[in-house]
């Protein structure tokens, strides 16, 4: 939604044929403004971030861990996320959005231990 609406905002489009109706005020193509760059930018990390935290996830649930862990290892990591995307959409300072992303990261890599150690304990 955020890139859409900075699309039509900026009169930035990904392609020709989104421009027919006023070619010449409109502009297509990849890189031509930063602002809608920034949210294109910030929609793919999260893209990027969120489905193999989505999948660690799921597997960590069969590791039967408690119920309270889990809780917090969600909520730290979309914490984490949501912090990370409004850093990255208004161009806070690092390391700010690097610190976001190490504490997402930091809870995938706690979950993916607990999975690889659940499954080979189970061997």
């Amino acid at each position: 939604f955020l890139t859409a609406r900075q699309r039509f905002r900026k009169g930035v489009f990904i392609s020709r044929e989104d421009i027919a109706s006023d070619p010449k005020k409109l502009k297509a193509g990849q890189g031509i403004d930063e602002d809608v760059e920034r949210v294109r930018r910030a929609h793919q990390n999260d893209i990027e971030n969120i489905f193999p935290f989505l999948t660690l996830g799921f597997l960590y649930l069969f590791t039967n861990p408690t119920v309270d862990t889990a809780r917090l290892c969600f909520r730290i990591f979309s914490g984490a996320r949501l912090f990370h995307s409004l850093v990255y959409l208004f161009e806070i300072p690092q390391p700010s959005r690097a610190l976001a992303f190490f504490v997402g990261m930091g809870v995938n890599l706690f979950m993916g231990y607990k999975v690889i150690s659940g499954f080979m304990g189970g061997m």
